[in-house]
């Protein structure tokens, strides 16, 4: 369905998805806002461990751990990670042992928050979870456990925050293709493309892939969930050239492909704001579809935002990329 240049075939891959996860109007929301066409493409709708973004970037990294010809797999991130669960779920699916590396970053000490939500599932899914104060140098720690459990005799795959290293960003340049096989099908072409920025894997991949394809890069907007702008921009300006250099060495990344918005933050990662309670609310209650208040949740208070404030102009049509996350709604109980 792809851009010849946009062959993925030659990266070791395992398949975890379940064919295209479709585009979808936001009918009642589009006429109730009533300047632009809001579209969702449904990336939460895959059915591996509760469903989510991350299972797109791991199909690539577990291709890669298995042809490295691992018997484990270790990650990190923070305790309600969604990539945390995704990963111990992938690994599951492909008979590999799993550990999560997983630091208490985010300053929320309530119950749900500590043992619910993405947390529970962790566990349900058979990983060995390591619990990490905040301070904490998360990725050290797990090549150390790797380092020990090599010692051991094991074959180790280490993985990164969020899965996104160069390789598992290859998942969203594929999902690139998949966008404009999508709208070539079905005739209507996106304006924007509307994302939340963690670890900069999904943006630098869907722009990696729009430049393989030819397209503009500055059609995708990030809202940034994790770091300041400026060094949102800067990580994931580096990643699209890395994942670009192993689609098409030949091909350049332009320094202004990067498009971060960073007036959705707060007071940090994983913080909740009204705008992201707003935004989930509407959703829910407008179009009967939930997100996270990690990622989707402000990334979705960053849309709504722009259009009141006339940054998409009337009539444009706006995808939204869903990434799921739905579990750390529960871990979110007090918030809400």
């Amino acid at each position: 369905m792809t851009s010849p240049k946009l062959d993925l075939s030659v990266f070791p891959r395992f398949a975890l998805l379940e064919g295209l996860t479709p585009v979808q109007r936001l009918s009642r929301l589009s006429s109730a806002l009533g300047e632009v066409e809001i579209f969702v493409k449904r990336d939460d709708l895959n059915g591996l461990g509760g469903g989510g973004s991350k299972v797109r970037k791991l199909e690539f990294l577990i291709g890669e751990a298995l042809a490295s010809g691992a018997d484990t797999i270790i990650t990190v991130g923070a305790r309600q990670s969604n990539h945390a669960r995704l990963t111990a779920a992938a690994a599951a699916r492909a008979g590999l042992k799993c550990e999560l590396v997983l630091t208490r970053v985010v300053p929320r000490y309530d119950d749900d928050y500590i043992e619910n939500g993405n947390i529970l599932l962790d566990s349900l899914l058979g990983a060995q979870i390591h619990d990490l104060p905040a301070s904490a140098n998360a990725l050290a720690f797990a090549e150390e456990r790797a380092d020990t459990l090599r010692a051991q005799g094991r074959s180790v795959y280490v993985c990164p925050l969020g899965g996104s290293s160069a390789v598992g960003c290859l998942g969203y340049a594929d999902c690139a293709g998949e966008i404009a096989a999508q709208a070539d099908a079905s005739g209507i072409s996106f304006d924007h493309i509307v994302v939340p920025n963690g670890s900069g894997g999904m943006h630098a991949g869907l722009v990696a892939g729009a430049l393989a394809l030819g397209k503009s890069p500055t059609s995708i907007i990030g809202y940034t969930v994790l770091s300041l702008a400026d060094q949102a921009r800067s990580v994931t300006l580096d990643k699209t050239r890395q994942t670009l250099g192993l689609i098409d060495p030949t091909l350049t990344v332009p320094d202004d492909a990067i498009i971060i918005d960073g007036g959705q933050l707060g007071e940090g990662y994983g913080i909740p704001t009204d705008g992201m309670h707003h935004a989930v609310r509407l959703l829910a209650s407008s179009e009967g579809l939930l997100i996270d208040p990690v990622y989707g949740g402000k990334a979705f208070a960053g849309l709504l935002r722009d259009v009141e404030t006339g940054r998409y102009r009337p009539g444009q049509r706006i995808l939204f990329v869903m990434t799921g996350g739905l579990p750390g709604l529960f871990a979110y109980r007090s918030a809400f």
